[in-house]
C-alpha cells in the first residue's frame, strides 16, 4: 500500500512537471515566430488597460510611451502609440477637446491645458489584436497629406478618399533676417514633394526673429495662456529640410492668411487629428495651384498670394 502510494506521488509530479513545461513551451512559441500561437496571445494582447492616476496632457506621452515598451514585447506586431489611439478613438476625441477655443465655446477658459486630464482614472485602453493592428497599419501605408497654398487648405487622404479637410495659415510673402539661421530667409511656403520625418512631442516656442524662446501667448480674445502642449510635425520636402513645419497656432483669426514664417498653421484639435493621421514617412504634397473645383464642381480662381502668376507671365 505505501509503496502504491508513493509510485502514485511521483506519478502526479511528472504529470505536473510536463504540463507546466508545455505551457511554458507554448508561452515561448507565442513570443516568437509560431503564426498560430501568436493567434493564442492576441486574445491576451486586447487588454483593458486602466491606469491607477489621472493621466494629464503633459505626462500623455510619458505614459502613451510607457504602454508600448510594456506590451510590445507580447504583442505579434509593432506596437506604436498611433495604432493605441487610432484604436481608441475615444483618446483623439479628448486630446481635440482641449483645444483652447472648443474650452472657450463652452464658457470655460483653461490657462494651462497641460494641466489638463485626458486620460482619467481606471479608463480603459484597448490593445488591438493582430488583425485589427494589421488592418490599421496597412491603413497607415495608403495615407497621405495633400496643401494648396493658395487656397488655404491641407487635406488628408486615404488612397484616393479624403478623411479630412483642414483651414491653415501659411508663410508671408516677404523676405526677413530670422536670427534663428543668422540669415535673410524667404518666408514663403515652400512647395514640392517629400515625407513627416520627425515628430516634436514636447516643442519648445522659439521666435525665429529673434531667436527667444517664450512661454505664454495672447489668444484672440485678448486674454493670455500657456502654450499648450501638442505635437509639432517636421516635413521633408525635396529631399531637403527647410524647418518647414505642421503645428497649431494659438491664434486661429490668423488661418485662411499668409503670416507664418513659412510653417503650416492648424488650429490646435486639427493638430493633434494630423499628429495621429500621419505617422512618420507620411506622404506630403505641397502646391501652388490657383484654379481649384470645388465641392460643388464649380470653378474657382484663387488669389494669387505670391504672385507666382504674374512672374510666368514675365518670361
Amino acid at each position: 500500500m505505501n509503496l502504491f502510494r508513493i509510485i502514485s506521488y511521483y506519478l502526479v509530479l511528472f504529470v505536473l512537471f510536463f504540463v507546466g513545461n508545455q505551457e511554458s513551451e507554448d508561452r515561448f512559441l507565442a513570443l516568437n515566430s509560431n503564426t498560430d500561437t501568436y493567434q493564442k496571445i492576441s486574445n491576451i494582447a486586447v487588454l483593458n488597460i486602466e491606469p491607477n492616476s489621472n493621466i494629464r496632457v503633459e505626462h500623455y506621452f510619458e505614459f502613451m510611451d510607457s504602454i508600448v515598451k510594456k506590451y510590445d514585447s507580447i504583442t505579434p506586431y509593432k506596437l506604436s502609440e498611433h495604432l493605441i489611439v487610432r484604436y481608441n478613438p475615444w483618446i483623439l476625441d479628448t486630446l481635440q477637446n482641449t483645444d483652447y477655443y472648443k474650452l472657450k465655446a463652452r464658457n470655460s477658459f483653461v490657462y494651462d491645458q497641460r494641466k489638463m486630464i485626458v486620460i482619467p482614472k481606471g479608463a480603459r485602453i484597448r490593445i488591438p489584436d493582430l488583425n485589427e493592428a494589421t488592418t490599421l497599419q496597412n491603413s497607415f501605408k495608403k495615407l497621405k497629406i495633400d496643401i494648396n497654398i493658395p487656397e488655404f487648405k491641407l487635406r488628408i487622404y486615404q488612397d484616393t478618399l479624403k478623411l479630412f479637410e483642414f483651414d491653415i495659415r501659411v508663410g508671408r510673402h516677404e523676405k526677413k533676417y530670422l536670427e534663428m539661421s543668422g540669415r535673410i530667409e524667404d518666408l514663403r511656403t515652400r512647395t514640392g514633394s517629400g515625407i513627416i520625418v520627425n515628430e516634436i512631442k514636447s516643442p519648445r516656442y522659439i521666435n525665429p526673429v529673434n531667436n527667444e524662446e517664450y512661454f505664454v501667448t495672447k489668444r484672440d480674445d485678448g486674454l493670455v495662456t500657456k502654450l499648450p502642449q501638442i505635437p509639432f510635425l517636421e516635413t521633408e520636402i525635396n529631399g531637403r529640410r527647410y524647418g518647414q513645419l505642421i503645428h497649431p497656432t494659438t491664434n486661429p483669426i490668423t488661418l485662411g492668411k499668409a503670416y507664418s514664417n513659412g510653417c503650416i498653421g492648424t488650429r490646435e484639435a486639427d493638430a493633434w487629428v494630423i499628429y495621429y493621421y500621419a505617422p512618420l514617412k507620411t506622404k506630403i504634397n505641397i502646391r501652388y495651384d490657383l484654379d481649384v473645383v470645388d465641392e460643388q464642381g464649380n470653378q474657382r480662381h484663387l488669389n494669387d498670394i505670391y504672385g507666382y502668376r504674374s512672374l510666368d507671365s514675365k518670361k
